[in-house]
């Protein structure tokens, strides 16, 4: 059989999207901002065995399968590794955002804090981590992040919704709301993208549906992933100032399912994000793997209580209360495509002064030349301010607050700050 021969794709073969929907999917790698980029999930090492021989198929066929693709049943274990040469940070992962709502379900520290799905999330952000995943259908999924030493599950099943960590032995649990058919139930705010962005499926949708006049999408060859022949997506930013090299996703031949997804900095070097299963069933789970009683002794938390209180302390709106995995979704964005830039408005409060500054004495100063050594210092006709940057993700804060963050490198967050004024 021939190659697959690479067909580029320009634009028109996603249909329409709206406004919003394109503003939010230009991210595929969510991140949080005001100093710490926290991003997604990684993956599995090189495709392995040799390249399987495959009818040769387009770059618009294979989206189309990819997008036609109905499997709602499913298990395996996915390799995740990410790389996006973040600093470490103590307690990133101890009692980080909580269960629906601001820190911790009301405060950093709250009751399910070591059990809550955002902590969780963090973690991953950086090293190589193992997960079991399993899905069925809508109301049935479940994520478990094995450790060497200790677990952490999340279960959805039906109306209930636990989250648990073997660690600190706490389960945290809430109900789940009706669907708007009245049969589904969905799990509350903050779970749906947290079970499902563990999965190459939502990386990919997610990198697949930012594609445009910006993108340059190809097919390149075919692989082995997880015992299973799949084509290989070749996903390309055209924009020069974008920080993604490129993004590799290995496609099911057979239904169409995103087995690996891979994203390569234009730095160069390791894989930033790379998250594909090592092994892989689309068979129907047995029902049990959606079953979960707290064991004994456990910690039980009431997530719709910690919820509730978050909400009448902070508000529905309070931005800390948003899920980390809705990416850039809400916030204002400017330019297009790969080099969108996510904004956030400053109150005049800025960040420490640094070298040579009246401030840079005593505590503040010591906090200053901490900010000197971890962001670079910039100035234009937005003021002035530093840029933090990861091998992926920068972010442009001045010195009245005010936010600039993408993956697009220095020098186009400068540019859009100086646009900006």
């Amino acid at each position: 059989m021939p190659r697959n021969e690479p067909t580029e794709v320009t634009d028109g073969w996603g249909g329409e999207r709206s406004p919003r929907r394109r503003k939010a999917v230009r991210y595929g790698v969510p991140v949080a901002v005001a100093g710490v980029a926290a991003a997604t999930i990684g993956l599995v090492p090189a495709f392995a065995g040799s390249a399987p021989d495959l009818p040769k198929i387009s770059a618009q066929e294979l989206i189309a399968k990819v997008a036609k693709s109905d499997v709602e049943q499913l298990s395996g274990t996915v390799r995740v590794t990410t790389d996006l040469g973040l600093p470490s940070l103590p307690g990133a992962g101890g009692g980080a955002a909580g269960f629906g709502g601001p820190q911790g379900g009301g405060e950093q520290g709250g009751d399910g804090a070591s059990a809550a799905p955002q902590s969780k999330l963090m973690e991953l952000a950086s090293g190589a981590h193992t997960l079991r995943v399993a899905v069925d259908g809508p109301e049935k999924q479940r994520v478990s992040i094995v450790d060497k030493a200790a677990e952490y599950s999340l279960v959805h099943n039906g109306k209930d919704v636990w989250a648990y960590d073997s660690g600190s032995n706490t389960a945290l649990h809430s109900t789940a709301s009706e669907g708007r058919s009245g049969k589904a139930h969905r799990a509350p705010e903050g779970l749906p993208k947290d079970l499902k962005s563990a999965t190459p499926q939502d990386l990919a949708k997610q990198a697949l549906e930012a594609a445009g006049d910006t993108t340059s999408v190809t097919v390149d060859g075919t692989a082995k992933v997880a015992g299973r022949d799949a084509y290989q997506l070749l996903i390309k930013p055209k924009q020069a100032g974008s920080t993604v090299g490129s993004i590799r996703v290995a496609v099911d031949a057979e239904n169409g399912v995103p087995l690996k997804f891979t994203l390569t900095p234009k730095s160069g070097g390791a894989a930033a994000v790379d998250v594909g299963y090592t092994n892989v069933d689309f068979a129907k789970p047995a029902a049990s793997t959606f079953s979960f009683t707290p064991p004994k002794g456990a910690k039980v938390v009431d997530g719709d209580k910690e919820h509730a209180a978050a909400e009448r302390k902070h508000g529905k709106d309070a931005p800390a209360a948003k899920d980390l995995a809705t990416g850039m979704d809400g916030l204002d964005v400017i330019g297009k495509g790969w080099t969108s830039i996510a904004t956030i408005e400053g109150e005049g409060g800025g960040l420490p002064a640094g070298k040579g500054s009246d401030k840079d004495k005593g505590a503040g100063g010591d906090v200053g030349k901490f900010m000197d050594s971890i962001g670079d210092k910039v100035d234009g006709k937005f003021g002035s301010g530093r840029v933090f940057s990861t091998r992926l993700v920068n972010a442009l804060i001045t010195d009245n607050g005010t936010v600039y963050v993408g993956a697009v490198d220095k020098q186009t967050l400068i540019n859009a700050a100086n646009a900006a004024k």
